[in-house]
């Protein structure tokens, strides 16, 4: 079962995920929403859209933009909508 870990918490676990090239995708029910807050980056990807990212924060710790989601996917990743993936000191395991 992915998890995603943070400063020693679980901010999203699930049986059920999405995977495009080695990232899991989780879907919005996984998530600890009160670890993320939004932020305004966003980066575009060719074939997926644009993606709008969160800072994650668990008990002071920050890790800036360490999650991404796509609202308005593009056709060919409509399976990831709404689903969120990690980075950037968050670990996820498997």
């Amino acid at each position: 079962m992915p998890r995603a870990l943070f400063n020693g918490k679980v901010v999203a676990e699930t049986d059920s995920f999405e995977e495009v090239y080695a990232t899991v995708y989780f879907p919005p029910g996984a998530i600890v929403k009160d670890f993320l807050k939004p932020s305004p980056t966003t980066t575009v990807c060719p074939w997926k859209g644009t993606a709008s990212y969160y800072t994650v924060e668990v008990d002071g710790k920050v890790a800036e933009d360490a999650a991404w989601t796509y609202r308005e996917p593009k056709d060919a990743a409509k399976n990831i909508k709404d689903h969120i993936a990690f980075w950037r000191g968050v670990t996820v395991e498997r």
